[in-house]
């Protein structure tokens, strides 16, 4: 059981409570400051000018609402706000968003009933996703649109999916026995101006990040592997003279992988006697391996830097106070401002998805090393186990794979740059931050998608070596993994179905090399 408000929620909280089935609950403390927060704000309101409360909204905040009119403001903005379109976000996504909204809201600044926070932790509980849609956020005053569809529900009007089923919100929450909330005072307000949808797809993403730089360094270091190379490129003494955190980790983890490979030489056995080499003029074998073999901890350890600041960011915004105005009981005061400003994670998001088109882009030119046996001068073309000319082997899957990337590399272009001013230019510059967390998602997507072919080379690659006894221990348990999923193949398969498999495991499952 994880109690939100206890302590900052973590990356791993999130791990727990999106794939393992952890349930939350809410820390009776933080539970006592929401409500607190509420009867402050209630008293301190009265007969002062606050925004959201008594007054309109954005450029419209110089018309004061009269008394009468404040509950019916509150319906008003959430229906209004429900303007989402395209596709639904997945309910990884959504679940991942309302733990944000409720981490926020459990910091006890936002002056909402704590029946609020109550629904939340049920639905979270009880699995029940409110139809979020991708398109309708700018990341300015937050994610307006995607909130207000949670909003909605949470009033019990709109539709949310329930057991894999969209229905009416009213007849989930009835079967499932939960009520919906009542305005109070600004439970709207509180809702919708906030950084959780971004900052939730992103938290899915990072999660996501840190299990596939794990793949790209397992599968990096089988075809490390099957070239027989030199150890030296991922060895101590020549990682630790570049100070870099996630370069050493990356070298790190590739000695402690490879340590019991049969197939990694030492360079001072085979090129440092003089006399073995006195006559050679030309080399047959190469004495240095190409780049996207040879410089892995340099490749993949910025990635994985990017990776650990985009977590640290990430965390910081989960546990922050991201709505507006700000009610500080403590202070006896309220604060107006721009907290709901979604920059953090779009910048985040944009750096996230460069690392990740590189890491996929490192990908693809090891399988293109793999498919063309004038690079590699030791497999046949395509990994291609039947008959040459008469069978094809992996030449189709490297088009998906080298279109995928180039896909990937367009999608790197940064969202955070693309503010457009709206709203009566009260909003003139803006984040973009839910834009850019789903562009990020679906370089992840691709990322899984050209690694599941790289993989299913390697094992194609390894057979026709035949080094699958000599194989260190990490890398022969992801061939084995990798065959039972897709038994060797001479003769030409319909291969669609089979890489969709991989991805799925890949998506599941962590090689987990890296100690971060």
């Amino acid at each position: 059981m994880i109690n939100v408000g206890t302590k900052p929620l973590t990356a791993n909280d999130f791990y727990k409570i999106l794939y393992t089935g952890e349930q939350i609950d809410l820390d009776p403390a933080a539970l006592k400051k929401v409500t607190e927060s509420h009867e402050f704000l209630k008293s301190f309101s009265k007969n002062k000018l606050i925004y959201g409360i008594n007054t309109g909204f954005g450029p419209m905040a110089q018309y004061k609402i009269s008394e009468e009119d404040q509950l019916a403001l509150q319906y008003n903005l959430i229906r209004s706000h429900c303007t989402g379109a395209g596709n639904k976000l997945n309910d990884t996504n959504v679940k991942s968003a309302m733990i944000c909204r409720l981490s926020s809201l459990m910091q006890g600044f936002s002056g909402i009933h704590p029946e609020v926070v109550v629904l939340l932790k049920d639905l979270i509980n009880k699995n029940v996703f409110p139809q979020i849609f991708e398109h309708g956020g700018v990341g300015a005053s937050g994610d307006l649109v995607q909130l207000a569809h949670l909003a909605l529900n949470l009033i019990g009007e709109g539709e949310v999916t329930y057991k894999g089923e969209l229905r009416p919100t009213a007849e989930v929450y009835k079967e499932v026995g939960v009520k919906p909330i009542t305005i109070h005072l600004r439970e709207a307000l509180g809702l919708i101006n906030g950084t959780s949808v971004m900052t939730g797809i992103a938290m899915v993403n990072v999660l996501h990040s840190k299990q596939l730089i794990n793949w790209s360094l397992i599968s990096s270091n089988m075809i490390i592997e099957m070239v027989e190379s030199y150890s030296d490129h991922f060895s101590e003494q020549l990682n630790k003279v570049k100070p870099h955190v996630g370069q050493r980790s990356i070298a790190r983890a590739m000695n402690k992988a490879m340590g019991d490979s049969k197939l990694i030489r030492k360079r001072e056995e085979h090129l440092f006697d003089g006399e073995q080499h006195a006559n050679v003029e030309v080399f047959k074998e190469k004495v240095q391996e190409y780049y996207s073999i040879r410089c892995i901890p340099q490749i993949l350890g910025p990635v994985l830097d990017t990776i650990n600041f985009t977590q640290t960011i990430l965390e910081n915004e989960v546990n922050s106070v991201n709505d507006n105005p700000i009610v500080d009981k403590e202070n006896n005061n309220i604060f107006h401002g721009g907290n709901f400003h979604g920059d953090y994670v779009a910048l985040e998001m944009d750096k996230l998805k460069i690392a990740l088109t590189k890491m996929t882009m490192l990908a693809e030119r090891q399988l293109n090393f793999l498919m063309n046996d004038k690079l590699n001068q030791k497999l046949p073309p395509f990994v291609n186990l039947g008959k040459l000319g008469l069978n094809l082997g992996m030449q189709a899957a490297q088009f998906t794979a080298t279109s995928t990337t180039a896909e990937n590399q367009m999608l790197s272009n940064p969202m955070y740059i693309h503010s457009i001013s709206n709203n009566n230019d009260n909003q003139d510059i803006v984040s973009m931050g839910t834009n850019a967390a789903l562009i990020t998602a679906k370089v992840v997507e691709n990322a899984y998608q050209v690694l599941a072919i790289e993989l299913l080379s390697n094992a194609q690659a390894v057979d026709a070596l035949k080094f699958d006894s000599k194989l260190s221990s990490a890398s022969k348990k992801v061939y084995d993994q990798v065959r039972a999923i897709v038994p060797r193949f001479e003769d030409d398969t319909i291969l669609y179905k089979k890489l969709e498999k991989i991805k799925h495991y890949l998506q599941n499952n962590n090689p987990n090399l890296i100690n971060n």
